[in-house]
């Protein structure tokens, strides 16, 4: 694999790096470690400027070129957050927080990251400024639409914007890519059922939720096999149903259920919403109770730009001779706000044959750190390129 030769001298010291980060996994805004660790390595490696705080617990670095003819901003983004999830890898280097871990990989893109951002301020061979972006709460707490509307984009004028992910069952070092929609709307539901409770033994005495709840289940998988176009993609799961009793011989009085909707497209989401209420209220009627439905729309789908992901694509041959076309993802991910702002490319990281992410047994492979690295920096030095 063609490498920058920098990053196979830097290769343990990364790795070391994305280790100590994996030992002491911060959830969601809580990164307050992991963010004084980054902004600590960006100002030794003598970044320009670095403020922290963007976002509520995000950093940002900026690196100026040799030059600045081109005028031209590009961002660079890493997530890093971990999981709520008790880690079962038996590494050494396991998490010391007992229920957290980095199940996801964000060790390693902050790794790789701070890796790229050593080197292009040594290097500082290309033509612009490099803003290397730090973010928290990607897990659910949308930490890339608190950086943006923290004015991220405009402050630093940012041109375009470049991010990456870890995939494991794709080979070390491999990339893939995509244009257009790459991941899905990830949209939450909770909904509560509201009837008459009394005694078991009475059921006609009673408005059963249970049974109401348990019907809105069912009649919520019609959405995607009679109401959405077949070749629309939407999930819709429900991943929680809570009685408000927990006896034997009690109807319950209420009802909560949750669960998710994913869709790849605005029209798709529309539907999907308009038909969970349509749906969930429906149902209650029928049965003489009431649904509550609190639908959130969380992160929106994540599209790709073609220029940048052609470009990216390219950037991707250089560096590992190959770039695939990457299948449609059904997760979130709120490098989605981003690319609302501003056009750029996500790109996937092959982690080789290893757990997938969000399992206790998952770990990031570093043997992926040198291909990472030298794809950021190749973004940097071939989208702003120095006059020769």
């Amino acid at each position: 694999m063609p490498i920058k030769n920098r990053f196979a001298e830097m290769h343990a010291d990364i790795a070391a790096w994305r280790r100590d980060i994996h030992q002491h996994p911060e959830i969601l805004f809580e990164t307050h470690r992991t963010s004084a660790l980054v902004a600590e390595k960006l100002r030794a490696f003598g970044c320009d400027d670095v403020v922290e705080g963007i976002g509520r617990t995000g950093v940002v670095g900026v690196i100026k070129g040799k030059a600045d003819g081109s005028g031209k901003v590009i961002g660079l983004r890493a997530d890093m957050d971990a999981l709520p999830i008790h880690e079962q890898t038996g590494v050494e280097y396991a998490s010391k927080t007992p229920g957290a871990m980095h199940a996801c990989g964000h060790d390693g893109h902050t790794a790789m990251l701070l890796g790229a951002a050593q080197y292009l301020s040594e290097t500082r061979n290309f033509d612009g400024t490099v803003v290397v972006i730090f973010q928290p709460a990607e897990e659910g707490g949308g930490g890339g639409r608190e950086m943006c509307n923290d004015g991220m984009m405009d402050r630093w004028g940012i041109h375009e914007v470049y991010g990456m992910h870890n995939w494991p069952g794709r080979p070390v070092g491999e990339f893939a890519i995509r244009p257009g929609p790459f991941f899905a709307a990830t949209d939450l539901l909770e909904i509560e059922f509201e009837g008459l409770g009394g005694h078991a033994a009475k059921p006609q005495e009673t408005i059963d939720t249970t049974l109401m709840a348990s019907h809105a289940v069912t009649m919520l998988q019609s959405i995607v096999s009679r109401n959405a176009d077949p070749i629309d993609r939407i999930v819709v799961s429900i991943t929680s149903f809570e009685t408000s009793s927990k006896a034997f011989n009690v109807i319950p009085q209420k009802v909560q259920i949750m669960g998710t909707v994913r869709t790849m497209s605005p029209e798709a989401r529309d539907l999907a919403e308009k038909r969970v209420v349509e749906i969930c209220e429906g149902v209650a009627s029928t049965f003489g109770g009431v649904a509550r439905v609190n639908y959130n729309r969380n992160y929106p789908v994540m599209v790709n730009h073609d220029a940048q992901t052609e470009f990216a694509a390219d950037v991707a041959r250089s560096v590992s001779g190959q770039c695939d076309e990457a299948p449609l993802v059904m997760g979130g991910e709120d490098f989605a706000f981003m690319l609302e702002e501003r056009p750029g490319a996500y790109i996937l990281v092959g982690n080789g044959d290893t757990a997938m992410v969000h399992h206790p047994e998952y770990n990031f492979n570093d043997e992926a750190i040198p291909a990472g690295c030298s794809w950021w920096a190749e973004i940097v030095e071939q989208r702003l390129p120095l006059a020769s």
